[in-house]
């Protein structure tokens, strides 16, 4: 089994909760899912390509979501020239292995979404 295919160890307290605080740890920041749908979606993308599809987010807070999904093991970074400095990331087997969790997500959001507006136009 290589690095990016062990289980990747996220302490937690109690067993009956200890999947759900795992899964919540690794992509519970606001634009952690947001990041990873991108990528989900677009494939491997360069920094500048990231910040214009994920709307509103800062070039420091995508660098350091960048840097802390790569350390949880969920996105690869390559440098792919040196001269100027070009990096593309894409994510992990551990990373592509979230997209059932963000179709859902994306999913209870449309239906809760809709809801809710409808809700507010009464």
């Amino acid at each position: 089994m290589s690095d990016s295919e062990s289980p990747i160890q996220v302490p937690c307290a109690g067993e009956e909760w200890c999947s759900v605080t795992t899964t919540a740890s690794l992509i519970g920041k606001k634009w952690h899912p947001v990041i990873v749908h991108r990528l989900l979606e677009d494939g491997p993308s360069g920094f500048n390509e990231l910040q214009e599809a994920v709307d509103g987010i800062s070039s420091k807070v995508l660098s350091d979501s960048l840097e802390d999904l790569s350390e949880k093991r969920l996105v690869d970074r390559k440098v792919v020239n040196e001269k100027p400095v070009r990096v593309r990331y894409s994510l992990t087997d551990h990373g592509k292995s979230l997209r059932p969790v963000i179709e859902a997500m994306r999913e209870w959001g449309n239906e809760h979404l809709a809801a809710a507006e409808d809700s507010a136009a009464v």
